[in-house]
């Protein structure tokens, strides 16, 4: 009995693991989809969330059962409660991802990012893959310096952020106002994703220490 109790938390784990490369992936392809105006790709990515949605109730409902059936205490309590935090975190890094890919989707047949800012979010796309990707290896390996290093990727797409509002407010502004709430919403959906894998880092750090540690503790 215990051995499948346990084996029920390791596949817990390998949920969140499974759900942070989805949307790793998603997010590439939602870029790819922006940047050269990809309809199928776009497509693909809205409709893939799908799976990403199905890992999350899955996830939820077993931490739920084992919490009712099993009434862990210590450290077993502490790894299902964080997972349901984290699994809501890397459902909503999904969710971004398909955010970018109706932005693709709405402005086919033409790219949605102008030449100026294909370079920026190009760069954006790929830290963010990197973000999710990396959030997935820090729940695996319970690795705190990993964690750190998702809080500098993560001011990585802060300045990155901040360099699309410096173009778009530049005088040699010339796409208009669709485009610019088009960018704005890019560059937020972007930066979001960012956020909640610092958060999955935070509750990680959470796990291996029992302390709510913030984002200057793990860089510490």
């Amino acid at each position: 009995m215990r051995d499948s109790y346990h084996e029920q938390l390791d596949g817990i784990g390998d949920g969140l693991v499974e759900m942070s490369r989805l949307a790793g992936s998603a997010v590439s392809r939602a870029t790819t989809a922006l940047l050269d105006a990809d309809l199928a790709l776009a497509e693909q990515v809205i409709a893939g969330d799908e799976v990403v949605n199905e890992l999350y109730r899955t996830i939820e409902a077993q931490a739920f059962d084992l919490l009712a059936r099993q009434q862990p205490v210590a450290g077993d309590l502490r790894v299902l409660v964080t997972s349901l935090r984290m699994v809501v975190d890397l459902e909503r890094t999904g969710d971004y991802a398909v955010h970018l890919a109706k932005i693709a989707r709405r402005r086919h047949p033409a790219s949605a990012v102008p030449p100026e800012l294909r370079s920026t979010v190009l760069e954006m796309g790929q830290t963010a893959q990197r973000i999710a990707v990396k959030a997935g290896s820090v729940i695996a390996s319970r690795d705190l310096a990993l964690a750190a290093e998702l809080v500098r990727d993560d001011d990585v797409m802060d300045d990155l952020h901040r360099k699309l509002f410096t173009t778009m407010l530049s005088p040699s502004w010339s796409h208009g106002a669709e485009a610019a709430i088009d960018i704005t919403l890019a560059g937020r959906y972007y930066e979001r994703l960012a956020d909640h894998a610092v958060a999955v880092a935070r509750r990680v750090a959470y796990l291996v220490t029992g302390e709510h540690l913030d984002e200057d503790d793990l860089e510490a």
